[in-house]
C-alpha cells in the first residue's frame, strides 16, 4: 500500500527539509524511496531517521512542487528531527536497511514512536486532485503535453465541485506551474512541414 505524505527530514549539519512521498507501507515496513540525487536521500544517508507526516491539506503537496517549502515545523519527540506543527499523525522512524540503486534507492524504517495530534475530517475529491496534480507537475518534463492537458483537464472537474479554500489555493499554485512550463515550450513546428521546407524555393501557382 502507498500512502502519500509529506517527509520531514534533518541534514547532516541539521537543516530541515520538506518533501511529499508515496511512502510504501506492508505491515510493519515503511519504504522511502528518493531519486538521485536528492535533499532527503542524502539527509536519509547522513542521519538514518526522518518523519513521516499524514496530512490533509493539500497545499503542502502543491507548495512543495511549487517552490513553497516554509511550513510551520515543531521538534519530533523520540529522534532528533522535525515534525509538521499541523500534522493530523506522524510515524518517527529510523532506517533498518537500504536497497542500494544508481536511480532510486529504497531505505526500510522502522517506526519507533507514532503520535495522533487530531482526527481526520473526512475525505475531500479535491485534495485527492491537487494531489494527483502535484504529482503531475513533478513528472512534466517526462510527459507528453497532450496528457498533462487532459489529466489536468480531468483533475479540475473535482476542484470545481467539491474544492474549499485551501484546495482551490494549491490548484492555482499546480496551474500557474503548468501554465509556467508551457510557455518555456518551444513552438510546435506547422502541420506538413519540416526543417527542409525552408530551403526550398517557394512556387506561386
Amino acid at each position: 500500500m502507498i500512502l502519500e505524505t509529506i517527509v520531514t527530514t534533518l541534514g547532516a549539519g541539521g537543516t530541515p527539509h520538506i518533501a511529499p512521498f508515496g511512502v510504501t507501507r506492508n505491515g510493519e515496513d515503511l519504504v522511502i524511496a528518493p531519486f538521485r540525487p536528492s535533499v532527503t536521500l542524502a539527509a536519509l544517508e547522513a542521519t538514518g531517521r526522518a518523519v513521516i507526516n499524514l496530512t490533509d491539506d493539500a497545499r503542502l503537496f502543491a507548495g512543495c512542487l511549487t517552490g513553497r517549502r516554509d511550513w510551520p515545523l515543531v521538534p519530533a519527540t523520540a529522534i532528533a528531527g522535525v515534525r509538521l506543527a499541523d500534522s493530523l499523525a506522524h510515524w518517527e522512524v529510523e532506517v533498518v536497511r537500504m536497497e542500494t540503486d544508481p536511480v532510486r534507492p529504497r531505505f526500510h524504517c522502522r517506526s519507533v514512536h507514532e503520535e495522533a495530534h487530531r482526527p481526520f475530517a473526512g475525505h475531500n475529491r479535491a485534495a485527492a486532485a491537487v494531489i494527483e496534480a502535484a504529482i503531475l507537475c513533478s513528472r512534466l518534463d517526462l510527459l507528453p503535453w497532450e496528457k498533462v492537458e487532459r489529466e489536468m483537464a480531468y483533475l479540475a472537474i473535482a476542484v470545481e465541485k467539491t474544492a474549499g479554500t485551501r484546495e482551490r489555493e494549491a490548484w492555482g499554485w499546480l496551474c500557474d506551474r503548468v501554465a509556467a512550463f508551457r510557455a518555456e515550450m518551444p513552438a510546435p513546428e506547422p502541420v506538413g512541414t519540416d526543417a527542409s521546407d525552408k530551403t526550398k524555393p517557394q512556387v506561386r501557382p
